[in-house]
């Protein structure tokens, strides 16, 4: 996908900078890359196709994935505001409730983000919010591993 048709599909990048950061791959999507995996698909499909740990509920809910990354040592927290020693991530939902992407926060306060099969991007919070992902419903942070 071209800068114009990322800015077409979310028109808040526009007001504010972004940068692509990797070429397109299909090996990873969003989920896996705010986990901080490039190896595989995760998504909780019905039928099996994509990695999902088998003790969280393979159901497409907003507690599915709340699970999912407090699982990994998240928690949930009330601010996007960068925390030294801290990771975040955010879990966006359509109007419908239902997640529709992850991202995770970068060390000086930027987000990153992988957008479907094509390219990851660092962003700024809010740079995501449209039709196509919703909103962030849910801010999780972890104690920094190293």
């Amino acid at each position: 996908m071209n800068e114009f048709e990322i800015e077409i599909t979310f028109p808040n990048l526009t007001t504010g900078s972004y940068a692509i950061t990797s070429p397109s791959t299909p090996e990873y999507n969003c989920i896996a890359w705010a986990a901080g995996d490039t190896k595989v698909w995760w998504w909780p499909d019905a039928n099996d196709q994509y990695y999902w740990p088998d003790e969280i509920a393979r159901d497409e809910s907003l507690g599915a994935f709340k699970s999912l990354f407090e699982k990994l040592g998240y928690q949930r927290c009330e601010t996007s505001d960068y925390e030294e020693g801290y990771e975040k991530i955010a879990i966006y939902v359509d109007a419908n409730n239902k997640p529709t992407h992850a991202s995770r926060q970068l060390s000086l306060g930027n987000w990153t983000s992988k957008l479907g099969q094509i390219e990851d991007i660092e962003h700024p919070f809010y740079g995501l919010d449209s039709p196509k992902y919703g909103s962030v419903a849910v801010i999780m942070k972890r104690s920094k591993q190293y």
